[in-house]
């Protein structure tokens, strides 16, 4: 029996302009929608300048069959309101959602909001809300629940979503903390792309990027054409690393080389702060082969950066179908 098909989710690099934000977003979400991916991811924080369940919203009337990946983190609402947003867009478009479920932000942003709770009671908090609002989704009668930082007393929502459409729910986390709420809560768990590639794949879902072309040596060449070194974007992830307690960031961040590795792993796009995860570059049979092996070896979703271009896109589209798996 061979793997079932990569659910891939794109998201956009980094955008810092408000004035081309949407239109980037609607663009990439409506070529994923053509192309066959399962949706698109949608980040949430103080600093996204379109709330997400808004974009979502936005991006399911531009679309067919997109299922929105939607960042959800405690801080910003209730699991009621969360559980009450799958629910109208079930109603609205009769389309499954996808949630990935965070708690990080920036610490400045933590004090603005008043949350003063550890990273790991963060974690506490975020696994009742994943618990709870499954309850809300799935049953059929009132919800009575008694726990750190949720308390629900005969609550219920109308209508239950239908089965076929529950959400599911991915962790991105690398604390021990997030691990453990992944585990406990039977979320599909992330990770980025490890360094030597052929070991410490211990997730179902990844978090990278691609670069690809005809050959390995012309999407190296591209790939240093695309993301140059700069000093003033390094000091600027340094910045935001200080700000943040994230384990991942401090991960990739502390010790690591910007050169591109032999074996394509490439993390000069995250260090120079325009991307959130190392990328994987080669051509398009080279990452096939990759992510055939990555298949094979467990992985059903990949968070996919992705250059808002479309000749890039159309790029990236040949490397995941040299795979087999897309």
């Amino acid at each position: 029996m061979s793997p079932a098909r990569l659910r891939v989710f794109p998201a956009i690099s980094r955008n810092r302009d408000p004035k081309t934000y949407v239109a980037e977003l609607i663009r990439v979400a409506e070529f994923a929608d053509r192309e066959g991916f399962e949706g698109i991811l949608l980040f949430e924080g103080n600093d996204v300048f379109v709330e997400p369940w808004a974009m979502a919203q936005h991006i399911m009337a531009a679309t067919e069959r997109s299922s929105p990946l939607i960042a959800v983190n405690p801080i910003y609402m209730h699991p009621f309101t969360a559980a009450k947003f799958v629910s109208s867009f079930a109603q609205l478009y009769g389309r499954k959602i996808y949630l990935n479920m965070i708690t990080g932000t920036a610490i400045s942003d933590l004090q603005g909001l008043g949350d003063e709770q550890s990273h790991a009671d963060r974690y506490v908090r975020l696994g009742e809300f994943v618990a709870l609002m499954r309850q809300l989704l799935a049953s059929p009668r009132p919800v009575n629940a008694q726990g750190r930082f949720y308390r629900a007393s005969n609550l219920q929502l109308r209508p239950r979503l239908p089965t076929e459409l529950m959400p599911e729910f991915l962790i991105a986390g690398q604390s021990e903390a997030a691990q453990r709420v992944a585990e406990d809560t039977g979320c599909i768990k992330m990770q980025m792309l490890p360094p030597d590639l052929d070991r410490g794949l211990n997730a179902s879902g990844m978090n990278f990027g691609i670069f690809a072309r005809e050959s390995g040596d012309e999407a190296r060449r591209a790939a240093k054409a695309r993301f140059r070194d700069n000093p003033d974007d390094r000091e600027l992830l340094a910045l935001t690393v200080q700000n943040s307690d994230s384990v991942w960031k401090r991960r990739l961040y502390e010790g690591q080389s910007g050169e591109l590795a032999a074996n394509g792993y490439w993390l000069l796009p995250y260090l120079t702060f325009q991307a959130d995860c190392p990328y994987l570059v080669g051509s398009y049979a080279e990452i096939g082969a990759k992510l055939k092996e990555f298949a094979a070896n467990g992985l059903t979703t990949i968070m996919l950066d992705m250059v808002a271009d479309e000749t890039e896109m159309r790029h990236v589209c040949k490397a995941l179908k040299a795979s087999g798996m897309f």
